[in-house]
């Protein structure tokens, strides 16, 4: 067993923790929403034909706002195809997932369903085959409350107030090969702050997203964000980081995946800042980072990629990817990663939600269930409130091949002001042996001045999971090995384990 130590100071703060850090991401993709959050014929789903026991799923887990409707899928989407009366949509076929795409859930179902499960809509703009009138178009409709024909629109169509979006991307990846209407960072800078500028004449009051890159090992990462950024700064409000991970068979540097995911903030801010120090200004452009997750990627280019000109199936399994105890584990770490840059980390989606690389999974005319990934998201959502504290571990290291020496222990905390309680969220990396962890708590607080709590996800199989099949074989579980004295708490970690310590004030 090695040991590490940590120390809680309520001084040491990174910044406020913004509720959108705990969002998460819907597109039209696989059997996200048909099968997923959508399914008439299913015996729990509401009038509306969503699965409520979805819904009481997405409510548990805890997401703030979700970003809608894609993603790849949203560079060739129209967003007229997806309101009005549902019989007269038109089917469409989505190039980006090589699938037909039935518009029966579009902008006012979905916005129903945000308001069933207690999320914001986080909504994106298509500038990939379209461009700014479009965005314009869609933003009047959306939020304009009436005496135009596009408001006038929105209201026959059912729904008279405005749905009010307060967040929007400006397209999607635009740096991707891959994606339709892809461009150069110098075009799409020119395009995104046309756009941008044009939506903020609407409404000045207006968040705005703008793509950085889809991954760090992106051949033009880094100069992608400065060109953007110099030609958009004064008119957006974030750039967007997409990152996956995924166990290629070293499983030590995939525990550190969150050591990547680190060097990638720093790196987007650092470019970000110097971009304001070239324009003199005092704005500060902070991160979105709207896609985060693992993603065994490999196996989608390898075997589910749906290829062929007559092959354009409705909601085909794609991207289903059954998550292990390991998974969780560093899905937790990068939780972590995520608080420790709250200071400009002040949104970000899970991508996705719903059976698409996704915490929850279902079965058509069957049940729905939690993957591994989902108890470390639930946890923290509904308890990192208020300010993020830097507690900077002291444990020993271990070697790595893709990211050399790594600590071997790694962690977080939050306090929330208004009840005084602190949550602790750290991960043991070692895939060999346990942690003895001590948290040093201020002088004037002892242990005996909490009610100290522990839950761990782990196991003696890392490779467990949960599937139709046995759904609850993995879950969070109480961690007795918790003790107090004094000042000082401590716990046991196991091997490959990630774990939440509340610590409650007593009355």
């Amino acid at each position: 067993m090695h040991s590490a130590r940590l120390t809680i100071n309520p001084a040491a703060r990174i910044g406020a923790i913004n509720p959108r850090l705990f969002g998460s991401f819907v597109e039209h993709l696989g059997r996200s929403v048909y099968q997923g959050i959508y399914e008439p014929g299913h015996p729990l789903a509401n009038d509306d034909g969503f699965r409520t026991d979805v819904i009481e799923l997405v409510k548990e887990l805890g997401v703030t706002a979700i970003r809608y409707p894609g993603g790849n899928f949203v560079s060739g989407f129209s967003w007229e195809d997806s309101v009005g009366p549902r019989e007269e949509r038109p089917r469409r076929l989505d190039l980006a997932w090589h699938t037909t795409e039935s518009n029966e859930v579009g902008l006012h179902e979905f916005q129903r369903w945000l308001e069933e499960v207690g999320s914001e809509l986080m909504l994106a703009v298509n500038l990939g085959t379209r461009g700014t009138p479009e965005a314009l178009e869609l933003l009047e409709y959306a939020n304009l409350a009436e005496g135009t024909a596009r408001a006038e629109q929105r209201a026959a169509n059912g729904r008279t107030e405005p749905f009010d979006v307060r967040i929007w991307c400006l397209g999607n990846e635009m740096d991707g090969p891959w994606q339709l209407g892809h461009r150069s960072a110098d075009d799409y800078g020119k395009l995104a702050a046309q756009t941008a500028r044009a939506m903020k004449a609407f409404d000045p009051d207006l968040e705005l997203v703008i793509c950085g890159s889809s991954s760090s090992s992106m051949p033009t990462f880094a100069e992608w964000e400065r060109v953007v950024l110099t030609h958009a700064y004064d008119a957006v409000d974030y750039i967007s980081c997409h990152a996956y991970y995924e166990n290629t068979g070293d499983l030590k540097s995939f525990l550190a995946s969150g050591i990547d995911m680190d060097h990638f903030i720093r790196s987007v801010t650092a470019t970000a800042d110097h971009v304001k120090a070239v324009r003199g200004s005092d704005k500060t452009i902070d991160i979105s980072f709207d896609e985060w997750n693992i993603w065994y990627n490999s196996r989608y280019e390898n075997v589910d990629k749906i290829t062929g000109v007559d092959k354009w199936p409705t909601a085909p399994r794609l991207l289903e990817d059954e998550y292990t105890v390991a998974d969780a584990v560093v899905f937790g770490s990068l939780l972590i990663t995520l608080l420790k840059h709250a200071d400009r980390v002040t949104s970000a989606s899970l991508a996705q939600l719903v059976n698409v690389i996704a915490p929850i999974m279902t079965e058509p005319g069957g049940g729905a269930w939690r993957q591994t990934t989902f108890f470390p998201f639930a946890a923290t959502a509904a308890n990192a409130r208020g300010v993020a504290l830097d507690v900077t571990p002291v444990s020993g290291t271990y070697e790595t091949e893709k990211f050399g020496g790594v600590p071997l222990v790694d962690a977080v905390a939050s306090l929330d002001e208004s009840t005084g309680r602190i949550a602790v969220y750290v991960v043991n990396r070692s895939v060999d042996d346990a942690a003895s962890l001590e948290l040093d708590l201020p002088a004037r607080a002892g242990a005996d001045t909490f009610t100290v709590t522990a839950r761990t996800l782990s196991d003696d199989d890392v490779t467990a999971s949960n599937n139709r099949e046995n759904p609850e074989r993995v879950a969070l579980a109480d961690n007795t090995t918790i003790t107090t004295e004094g000042g000082v708490v401590r716990v046991e970690l196991p091997a490959v384990s990630w774990t939440e310590i509340l610590l409650t004030p007593q009355a």
